[in-house]
Protein backbone atom coordinates (compact mmCIF):
# COMPACT_ATOMS: atom_id res chain seq x y z
CA UNK A 1 0.00 0.00 0.00
CA UNK A 2 2.76 2.19 0.62
CA UNK A 3 4.41 1.75 -2.34
CA UNK A 4 1.19 2.13 -4.26
CA UNK A 5 0.92 5.80 -2.86
CA UNK A 6 4.31 6.65 -3.24
CA UNK A 7 4.57 5.41 -7.27
CA UNK A 8 1.35 7.98 -7.50
CA UNK A 9 3.11 11.25 -6.14
CA UNK A 10 6.11 10.45 -7.48
CA UNK A 11 5.68 8.50 -10.83
CA UNK A 12 2.27 8.02 -11.69
CA UNK A 13 0.75 5.27 -13.89
CA UNK A 14 -2.33 5.29 -15.53
CA UNK A 15 -4.25 3.96 -12.88
CA UNK A 16 -3.56 6.19 -10.40
CA UNK A 17 -5.05 8.81 -11.64
CA UNK A 18 -8.53 7.81 -10.71
CA UNK A 19 -7.47 8.68 -7.09
CA UNK A 20 -5.78 11.27 -8.54
CA UNK A 21 -8.77 12.99 -9.36
CA UNK A 22 -11.18 12.09 -6.47
CA UNK A 23 -8.47 13.69 -3.86
CA UNK A 24 -7.70 16.81 -5.94
CA UNK A 25 -10.31 19.29 -4.16
CA UNK A 26 -8.43 18.64 -1.01
CA UNK A 27 -5.32 19.17 -2.88
CA UNK A 28 -6.17 22.40 -3.89
CA UNK A 29 -7.97 22.84 -0.51
CA UNK A 30 -4.46 22.19 1.16
CA UNK A 31 -2.27 23.91 -1.54
CA UNK A 32 -4.14 27.15 -0.65
CA UNK A 33 -3.97 26.73 3.09
CA UNK A 34 -0.63 26.68 3.05
CA UNK A 35 -0.14 29.72 0.45
CA UNK A 36 -2.25 31.91 2.82
CA UNK A 37 -0.32 30.28 5.81
CA UNK A 38 3.03 31.75 3.91
CA UNK A 39 1.35 34.92 3.21
CA UNK A 40 0.21 35.84 6.68
CA UNK A 41 2.42 34.51 9.19
CA UNK A 42 5.06 37.42 10.28
CA UNK A 43 8.74 36.49 10.44
CA UNK A 44 11.08 36.51 13.25
CA UNK A 45 14.67 37.33 13.09
CA UNK A 46 17.06 36.20 15.56
CA UNK A 47 20.12 38.24 15.03
CA UNK A 48 21.99 34.91 13.58
CA UNK A 49 22.35 33.95 9.67
CA UNK A 50 20.29 31.23 9.49
CA UNK A 51 20.31 29.29 6.34
CA UNK A 52 17.39 26.73 5.86
CA UNK A 53 17.57 23.58 3.27
CA UNK A 54 14.46 22.16 2.22
CA UNK A 55 11.91 21.17 -0.73
CA UNK A 56 8.48 21.48 -1.61
CA UNK A 57 7.90 17.47 -2.22
CA UNK A 58 7.29 14.71 0.11
CA UNK A 59 10.59 12.59 0.89
CA UNK A 60 14.22 13.08 0.20
CA UNK A 61 15.34 14.94 -2.66
CA UNK A 62 19.65 14.97 -0.96
CA UNK A 63 18.46 17.73 2.01
CA UNK A 64 20.48 15.69 4.57
CA UNK A 65 24.12 15.56 1.89
CA UNK A 66 23.57 19.07 1.22
CA UNK A 67 23.58 20.00 4.75
CA UNK A 68 26.62 17.79 5.90
CA UNK A 69 28.31 19.56 2.29
CA UNK A 70 27.37 23.00 3.46
CA UNK A 71 28.06 22.60 7.05
CA UNK A 72 31.56 21.21 6.63
CA UNK A 73 32.41 24.72 5.34
CA UNK A 74 31.90 26.73 8.58
CA UNK A 75 33.11 26.91 12.13
CA UNK A 76 30.49 27.11 15.16
CA UNK A 77 27.53 26.01 12.75
CA UNK A 78 24.43 24.16 14.71
CA UNK A 79 22.35 21.96 12.44
CA UNK A 80 18.61 22.09 13.35
CA UNK A 81 15.91 19.62 12.92
CA UNK A 82 12.54 18.21 13.57
CA UNK A 83 14.49 14.28 13.64
CA UNK A 84 11.87 12.46 11.75
CA UNK A 85 11.39 8.91 12.92
CA UNK A 86 12.74 9.33 16.23
CA UNK A 87 11.42 7.75 19.79
CA UNK A 88 11.89 10.70 21.56
CA UNK A 89 10.37 14.10 21.76
CA UNK A 90 11.14 17.80 22.49
CA UNK A 91 14.87 18.87 22.49
CA UNK A 92 17.75 16.95 22.40
CA UNK A 93 21.12 17.45 21.85
CA UNK A 94 22.62 14.88 19.40
CA UNK A 95 25.95 15.87 18.93
CA UNK A 96 27.89 19.25 20.29
CA UNK A 97 30.88 20.01 18.42
CA UNK A 98 31.45 16.52 17.19
CA UNK A 99 30.67 14.75 20.21
CA UNK A 100 28.25 11.84 19.91
CA UNK A 101 25.19 13.05 22.75
CA UNK A 102 22.42 10.60 22.22
CA UNK A 103 21.40 7.38 20.40
CA UNK A 104 20.07 6.86 16.86
CA UNK A 105 16.36 5.96 18.48
CA UNK A 106 16.63 9.22 20.05
CA UNK A 107 17.93 11.55 17.46
CA UNK A 108 16.88 9.62 14.32
CA UNK A 109 18.44 8.44 11.26
CA UNK A 110 18.96 11.45 9.36
CA UNK A 111 20.40 13.91 12.30
CA UNK A 112 22.53 10.93 13.55
CA UNK A 113 24.04 10.91 10.13
CA UNK A 114 24.57 14.56 10.11
CA UNK A 115 26.36 14.44 13.34
CA UNK A 116 28.61 11.83 12.27
CA UNK A 117 29.83 13.52 9.26
CA UNK A 118 30.37 16.54 10.99
CA UNK A 119 33.24 16.66 13.47
CA UNK A 120 33.17 20.13 13.93
CA UNK A 121 29.32 20.70 14.63
CA UNK A 122 26.48 20.45 16.63
CA UNK A 123 23.29 19.05 16.06
CA UNK A 124 20.05 19.54 17.53
CA UNK A 125 16.82 17.88 16.78
CA UNK A 126 13.22 19.67 18.27
CA UNK A 127 9.56 20.21 17.32
CA UNK A 128 10.04 23.70 18.13
CA UNK A 129 12.92 25.48 16.37
CA UNK A 130 12.69 28.75 17.78
CA UNK A 131 13.83 27.05 21.58
CA UNK A 132 16.69 25.39 19.18
CA UNK A 133 18.00 28.35 18.11
CA UNK A 134 18.21 29.58 21.41
CA UNK A 135 20.34 27.25 22.24
CA UNK A 136 22.55 26.92 19.72
CA UNK A 137 23.05 31.01 20.05
CA UNK A 138 23.64 30.17 24.14
CA UNK A 139 26.06 27.79 23.19
CA UNK A 140 28.05 30.26 20.87
CA UNK A 141 26.97 29.02 17.59
CA UNK A 142 27.48 32.00 14.51
CA UNK A 143 25.62 30.04 11.87
CA UNK A 144 22.30 27.66 12.21
CA UNK A 145 21.07 25.08 9.40
CA UNK A 146 17.51 24.21 9.06
CA UNK A 147 17.36 20.86 7.73
CA UNK A 148 13.76 21.15 5.97
CA UNK A 149 12.90 24.76 6.82
CA UNK A 150 11.32 25.38 4.03
CA UNK A 151 7.87 25.53 6.18
CA UNK A 152 8.83 27.16 9.14
CA UNK A 153 7.57 30.07 7.69
CA UNK A 154 7.74 32.02 11.46
CA UNK A 155 11.58 32.27 11.05
CA UNK A 156 13.98 35.19 9.44
CA UNK A 157 16.46 32.98 7.67
CA UNK A 158 18.12 32.55 3.85
CA UNK A 159 15.97 29.99 1.63
CA UNK A 160 17.56 26.66 -0.24
CA UNK A 161 15.47 24.55 -2.29
CA UNK A 162 16.27 21.54 -3.72
CA UNK A 163 14.38 20.46 -6.51
CA UNK A 164 14.82 16.67 -8.02
CA UNK A 165 15.45 16.45 -12.07
CA UNK A 166 12.19 14.31 -12.82
CA UNK A 167 8.79 16.16 -10.71
CA UNK A 168 6.04 13.79 -12.60
CA UNK A 169 3.22 15.01 -10.50
CA UNK A 170 3.37 18.53 -9.80
CA UNK A 171 0.00 18.20 -7.23
CA UNK A 172 -0.17 19.48 -3.49
CA UNK A 173 -0.31 16.34 -1.32
CA UNK A 174 -2.75 14.27 -1.07
CA UNK A 175 -3.02 13.93 -4.78
CA UNK A 176 0.91 14.68 -5.18
CA UNK A 177 3.87 14.68 -3.42
CA UNK A 178 4.36 18.21 -3.26
CA UNK A 179 3.84 20.27 0.16
CA UNK A 180 2.64 23.19 -1.31
CA UNK A 181 2.11 24.91 -5.01
CA UNK A 182 4.86 23.88 -7.29
CA UNK A 183 5.26 27.74 -7.97
CA UNK A 184 6.07 28.62 -4.08
CA UNK A 185 9.47 28.06 -4.83
CA UNK A 186 9.82 31.90 -6.02
CA UNK A 187 9.63 32.27 -2.09
CA UNK A 188 13.34 30.93 -1.95
CA UNK A 189 16.33 33.04 -2.37
CA UNK A 190 18.13 29.39 -4.58
CA UNK A 191 16.16 26.70 -6.18
CA UNK A 192 19.05 24.59 -6.68
CA UNK A 193 18.31 22.05 -9.60
CA UNK A 194 19.46 18.44 -9.61
CA UNK A 195 22.01 17.93 -12.30
CA UNK A 196 22.51 21.88 -12.63
CA UNK A 197 23.25 23.73 -9.36
CA UNK A 198 24.12 19.77 -7.85
CA UNK A 199 25.06 16.28 -8.59
CA UNK A 200 24.88 12.87 -6.97
CA UNK A 201 28.04 10.87 -6.88
CA UNK A 202 27.05 7.15 -5.70
CA UNK A 203 29.97 5.20 -3.64
CA UNK A 204 30.05 1.34 -2.51
CA UNK A 205 31.75 -0.34 0.56
CA UNK A 206 32.27 -3.53 1.09
CA UNK A 207 30.41 -4.98 -1.79
CA UNK A 208 29.86 -8.60 -1.98
CA UNK A 209 28.08 -10.74 -4.54
CA UNK A 210 24.96 -11.75 -3.18
CA UNK A 211 23.43 -8.28 -1.68
CA UNK A 212 19.78 -7.98 -0.17
CA UNK A 213 19.00 -4.49 -0.31
CA UNK A 214 17.06 -3.37 2.56
CA UNK A 215 15.84 0.38 3.07
CA UNK A 216 14.00 2.59 4.65
CA UNK A 217 13.75 5.89 2.65
CA UNK A 218 10.92 7.45 0.91
CA UNK A 219 10.77 6.54 -2.74
CA UNK A 220 13.00 4.01 -2.61
CA UNK A 221 13.08 3.21 -6.90
CA UNK A 222 15.29 6.17 -7.09
CA UNK A 223 18.38 4.26 -6.32
CA UNK A 224 17.87 1.95 -8.57
CA UNK A 225 20.00 3.31 -11.33
CA UNK A 226 22.86 3.47 -8.70
CA UNK A 227 22.78 -0.15 -8.11
CA UNK A 228 25.15 -3.10 -9.49
CA UNK A 229 21.96 -5.23 -10.23
CA UNK A 230 24.44 -8.55 -11.20
CA UNK A 231 24.96 -8.39 -7.30
CA UNK A 232 21.35 -7.39 -5.91
CA UNK A 233 18.92 -10.69 -5.35
CA UNK A 234 16.41 -9.45 -3.38
CA UNK A 235 14.81 -5.49 -2.54
CA UNK A 236 13.22 -4.63 0.77
CA UNK A 237 11.41 -1.36 0.96
CA UNK A 238 10.04 -0.12 4.56
CA UNK A 239 8.95 2.78 5.52
CA UNK A 240 10.64 6.05 5.63
CA UNK A 241 12.37 6.11 8.37
CA UNK A 242 11.63 2.79 9.68
CA UNK A 243 13.68 0.89 12.38
CA UNK A 244 15.43 -2.48 11.68
CA UNK A 245 14.86 -5.90 13.58
CA UNK A 246 17.99 -8.13 13.89
CA UNK A 247 15.91 -11.51 13.11
CA UNK A 248 14.41 -10.25 10.20
CA UNK A 249 17.30 -9.41 8.78
CA UNK A 250 18.74 -12.53 9.64
CA UNK A 251 15.53 -14.05 8.05
CA UNK A 252 16.61 -12.22 4.90
CA UNK A 253 20.45 -13.61 5.04
CA UNK A 254 19.15 -17.37 5.00
CA UNK A 255 16.49 -17.26 2.42
CA UNK A 256 18.33 -15.75 0.14
CA UNK A 257 22.01 -17.03 0.92
CA UNK A 258 23.00 -13.33 1.05
CA UNK A 259 26.49 -12.80 1.24
CA UNK A 260 25.67 -8.81 3.14
CA UNK A 261 22.70 -6.76 3.45
CA UNK A 262 23.06 -3.53 1.15
CA UNK A 263 21.83 -0.19 2.55
CA UNK A 264 22.00 3.80 2.44
CA UNK A 265 24.47 5.54 4.90
CA UNK A 266 20.93 6.92 6.61
CA UNK A 267 20.22 3.12 7.41
CA UNK A 268 23.25 2.10 8.05
CA UNK A 269 23.45 4.41 11.60
CA UNK A 270 20.81 2.25 12.43
CA UNK A 271 22.67 -1.28 12.11
CA UNK A 272 25.67 -0.06 13.89
CA UNK A 273 25.61 -2.89 16.76
CA UNK A 274 24.18 -5.36 14.65
CA UNK A 275 26.84 -8.73 14.26
CA UNK A 276 25.83 -8.96 10.52
CA UNK A 277 28.06 -8.45 6.97
CA UNK A 278 26.63 -4.59 5.53
CA UNK A 279 27.61 -3.09 2.38
CA UNK A 280 27.12 0.35 2.50
CA UNK A 281 25.57 2.84 -0.74
CA UNK A 282 27.15 6.25 0.21
CA UNK A 283 25.67 9.41 -1.26
CA UNK A 284 27.15 12.64 -2.01
CA UNK A 285 26.59 15.48 -3.32
CA UNK A 286 29.06 18.03 -5.86
CA UNK A 287 27.51 21.52 -5.51
CA UNK A 288 27.82 24.45 -8.14
CA UNK A 289 30.38 26.76 -6.68
CA UNK A 290 28.03 29.89 -7.11
CA UNK A 291 25.68 28.63 -4.47
CA UNK A 292 28.86 28.80 -1.87
CA UNK A 293 29.04 31.90 -3.32
CA UNK A 294 25.57 33.56 -2.24
CA UNK A 295 25.92 31.95 1.05
CA UNK A 296 28.49 33.31 2.18
CA UNK A 297 27.44 36.71 0.73
CA UNK A 298 24.04 36.47 2.99
CA UNK A 299 26.31 35.14 6.09
CA UNK A 300 28.43 37.91 5.86
CA UNK A 301 26.34 40.77 5.42
CA UNK A 302 23.99 39.26 8.66
CA UNK A 303 27.94 39.66 10.85
CA UNK A 304 28.29 42.85 9.09
CA UNK A 305 24.60 44.25 10.31
CA UNK A 306 24.16 42.12 13.38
Amino acid sequence: MINFFEKMMFEPRWYHYILILVLMPLSIVYGLLMFFRRLLIKKRSFNIPIVSIGNLIVGGSGKTPFVIALASRYEDVTVISRGYGRKSRGLVEVSRNGVLLCSVKQSGDEAMLMALSLSNASVIVSEDRKKAIALAKERGSTLILLDDGFNRMEIEKFEIILEPEKIKNYLPFPSGAFREFWFMNKYANIVAKENIEFTREVSFENLTERMVLLTAISNPQRLDKYLPEKNIVKKVYLEDHAYFDEEFIEKLFIENRATSILCTSKDMVKMKNFKFNISEMKLKLCINNSIFEKVDKYIMGKHIFN
